[in-house]
């Protein structure tokens, strides 16, 4: 393998330069052109070294190596003004040109109020606000340049950097091969172990040098500790160190934990006047369902359901505005994202001319294209089947199960099996591990996807990085989709629906499996619905918060654990930093796809369970102060990238609460009882007075006992030691069918017809009032505050005056100056009134 021993930025195009035979720099860095000289060290963090390779050589054994282990190697990477300015320039960079003169918002009434919940402004607000343009190297003293050393800051520096190392070409001297290219070959040739930029200090005390900024322990200090859950998130600080991308993903989960507040406001209400507000005089056999059922009739689902769509409209704003504070507004993504991924140049060996560019650029051809599509379909296909199986799997298990437990429970006195009073049932018991079993099942089947997924998508060689995100995030959302909710879609919309009656039973597998499609308890499946969502959401969000704290603490204390026992002064920043966790490519990807499936938790069965919004509340509380600890103290400092929005996601939640309008509608309707208790009330009550009395009885339909089939019957001396053939001759079941004797017995009467009528005029209602409420919402808020227009339009119109007098200005120099070399050179001939009278029509 070919190891970098020596880096040059070579031009504007740099080349990684690969020799054994040159000695390693040591505590060196490089310079300009290839040019080493000492580096500029502080205690506490290296503020000249902009990028840290390292590699392991069990070889050489004559050089000093700078690790514990005595093998491992680090190559310290510093990037000159002149490398800075050329690649800001290709990657039109926006830096400061003139302080801002738009004037501070005013106070608001009783902002005192919010004095606790604020950071101090100088970690609020750590950069002075400025007007900014793109950078352009010709025109270096357009530009606020006091120092071209801090010029830039340490993330714009190291996300140059990398965009150097990841398309720069590596060879020998006396080979060169156009297909080596780029850092990420290298690692994942093992060349290099990793790559990575530094911190600027230890997080837990200031760098002792005041040149230091120590905007790692200011996030520490004010943002990673759990102690500071109440305080807001210092956004721009966190922008500054670790890059719009990451910033903008924290700028949205305190944003949404923010809106679940009120959604779990809303919530708590709904249940609370469930409680206060269902009937007494129903029986305890349905009671509990017909609470449920109760807190959903009312305005309050409705509510919750403008929570979400505020939450969609209001995250639009804030993220206009953090556009123009974070100079994200005329932001192409072609500028980095769009860009053509090193791994397709290499695999793609066709090339094509671009009609736009007039350049030559590789290309996959179509049925390369097609084939690869297949695949990755039928991969995904095969295991979307594999969780429908995992889910008639369990079915099956609630089916034996339920027959064990009845079975054992059948001839036992009730007071025997009171554990948990008259709650224990087989129904219960058989809901609870299914729901275990479920999840455990859900875990594993992720665990093995996520590489699935990655090596799917890797196998289509998508063209560009956002192509490459965007397809990996549809995966791996489509999959958890099915592979999170399937259960509770089953059991919300099939269960019980497709049950028979008696003598007429359907079955799961046919009528030799013996296994009778599941029933909903006397109440309904609502109950079950809330079991299976609980378990499913609670245990995602306890075990996702131990993964995330508990793994990175112990792998980096397994890693440092020898480096610990030196002397500071001898564990130097970039080992403290290698023996950290390396923040992946798809970090955030795995934190946006934990609050999405938290987020379709709270908003597809909301119906069945209102206090979702205060579990996911409580656990969002923890998990920002959770990712915070992980960045500030766990990973290594991740390279710098912009982006403007949260990309695929907020679509993706788009669709998701779309979807939850559709779903809950359905839920009141089918799963819970409400839609019959309405019909009974004011259709089918007794009297003239509207009352619930007899629904029960109303609600249940008969059997001739006589007319089993000899198939279904109990098994000899199965009979409880009560019934009596002779005085029961008929048997009672929830629905509602024609009695025995009846002319169409058994089958469905008129009031089932009302019933699903009025259950479908529900759905087609609520669904139409959600959805005009919902775009009236979208529509009645703008997506761009006013402010906001008006400051971009403003710091528009001064780029193009400021760059328009500078040009003007720089003409006159220019003119100026060869006016006075035309007046030296031709001093000895007679002057010219012309000539002056040109120069001044020119200025």
């Amino acid at each position: 393998t070919d190891v970098i021993s020596s880096v040059s930025f070579a031009g504007n195009n740099g080349s990684i330069n690969s020799d054994r035979g040159t000695q390693l720099p040591g505590h060196r860095e490089i310079d300009k052109f290839g040019q080493n000289r000492d580096s500029v060290y502080f205690k506490d963090g290296v503020r000249h070294i902009d990028f840290v390779l390292s590699y392991v050589d069990d070889k050489d054994g004559d050089k000093k190596a700078e690790s514990d282990d005595r093998k491992t190697y680090y190559l310290k990477i510093h990037a000159p003004w002149e490398v800075l300015a050329t690649y800001a320039d290709v990657l039109k960079i926006k830096v400061p040109f003139k302080a801002s003169d738009i004037p501070k918002a005013r106070e608001v009434p009783l902002e005192w109020l919010t004095q606790p919940f604020r950071l101090p402004d100088n970690v609020m607000r750590p950069e002075p606000d400025y007007f900014t343009a793109p950078f352009d190297k010709s025109k270096v003293d357009f530009f606020l340049i006091d120092d071209k050393d801090t010029f830039f800051p340490p993330s714009t520096r190291n996300r140059i950097v990398y965009y150097i190392l990841t398309r720069c070409p590596y060879y020998k001297e006396d080979r060169k091969e156009k297909d080596k290219t780029g850092i990420k070959r290298l690692l994942n040739n093992g060349t290099y172990t990793s790559a990575y930029p530094l911190h600027d200090c230890n997080y837990w005390k200031k760098a002792q040098d005041m040149q230091c900024e120590s905007e790692r322990y200011h996030l520490y200090k004010n943002w990673a500790r759990f102690l500071c859950f109440y305080k807001k998130q210092p956004l721009n600080l966190i922008k500054k160190y670790y890059g719009e991308k990451i910033g903008i993903y924290f700028a949205w989960l305190g944003f949404y934990t923010e809106m679940l507040f009120f959604a779990a406001v809303m919530g708590v209400i709904c249940f609370v006047y469930g409680v206060l507000s269902y009937e007494d005089n129903i029986t305890r056999l349905v009671s509990l369902e017909g609470y449920m059922s109760q807190m959903n009739t009312h305005p309050c689902l409705l509510s919750l359901k403008l929570c979400v769509t505020l939450f969609l409209e209001f995250w639009k704003r804030r993220q206009a505005r953090l556009e123009y504070e974070w100079d994200l507004v005329d932001f192409e993504e072609e500028q980095q994202q769009l860009q053509i991924r090193p791994e397709y140049e290499l695999k793609c060996s066709g090339r094509r001319l671009n009609h736009i560019t007039q350049e030559m650029e590789p290309y996959l051809p179509f049925p390369s294209k097609c084939a690869r599509f297949c695949l990755s379909g039928a991969t995904v296909l095969f295991w979307t089947c594999l969780i429908v199986a995992c889910i008639m799997g369990v079915i099956a298990y609630r089916l034996a199960v339920y027959a064990a437990f009845a079975s054992v429970m059948k001839d036992s006195p009730t007071s025997k099996i009171q554990l948990v009073g008259s709650l224990i049932t087989p129904q219960l018991a058989t809901s609870v591990t299914a729901s275990c079993i479920n999840f455990v099942i859900i875990l594993i089947l992720n665990f093995l996807y996520e590489h699935v997924a990655i090596w799917i998508t890797d196998m289509e060689i998508p063209k560009t990085h956002l192509e490459y995100e965007n397809k990996l995030t549809m995966k791996m959302f489509m999959f958890q989709f099915v592979n999170y909710y399937s259960s509770c879609f089953y059991v919300a919309f099939f269960k019980g629906k497709f049950v028979g009656y008696p003598g007429n039973y359907s079955y799961m597998f046919g009528k030799w499996s013996k296994l009778r499609n599941e029933e909903c308890a006397p109440g309904g499946c609502l109950i079950e619905l809330t079991t299976q969502l609980l378990i499913v959401m609670a245990g995602k969000q306890m075990v996702g918060n131990v993964q995330e704290a508990l793994l990175p603490l112990f792998r980096n204390w397994w890693g440092s654990r020898k480096g610990r026992s030196n002397p500071e002064s001898t564990y130097s920043r970039w080992e403290q930093d290698h023996n950290l966790q390396n923040f992946s490519q798809f970090g955030l990807f795995y934190e946006y796809l934990e609050m999405v499936i938290q987020f379709g938790f709270i908003t597809l069965f909301v119906a069945s369970f209102p206090l979702a919004p205060l579990l996911a509340l409580f656990n969002n509380i923890l998990e920002v102060r959770v990712d915070a600890w992980k960045f500030t103290t766990q990973f290594r400092r991740p390279v710098a990238a912009k982006a403007r929005n949260i990309g695929a996601w907020k679509e993706i939640l788009n669709v998701v609460a779309i979807l939850s309008v559709v779903t809950n509608a359905f839920i009141v309707a089918f799963t819970s009882d409400m839609i019959p208790r309405l019909v009974y009330l004011y259709t089918y009550h007794p009297g003239s007075e509207a009352t619930m009395r007899g629904y029960i009885t109303n609600s249940l339909s008969f059997y001739n006992i006589s007319q089993i089939p000899e198939d279904n019957l109990p098994e000899h001396g199965e009979n409880p030691s009560w019934f009596n053939s002779s005085t029961i001759t008929r048997c009672s079941y929830r629905d509602y069918r024609y009695p025995p004797g009846h002319e169409k017995q058994y089958t469905h009467t008129m009031q089932f017809w009302h019933i699903l009528a009025a259950k479908l005029a529900f759905i087609i209602i609520m669904e139409h009032v959600v959805f005009v409420v919902k775009f009236f919402v979208a529509w009645l808020i703008p997506d761009v505050p006013v402010e906001v227009k008006a400051h971009i339009k403003h710091e528009r119109f001064l780029v193009q005056e400021y760059l328009h007098n500078y040009e003007v200005e720089k003409l006159k120099m220019q003119l100026s100056q060869s006016f006075c070399l035309s007046t030296e050179t031709a001093s000895l001939l007679p002057s010219s009134p012309r000539k002056h009278q040109v120069l001044s029509e020119c200025i």
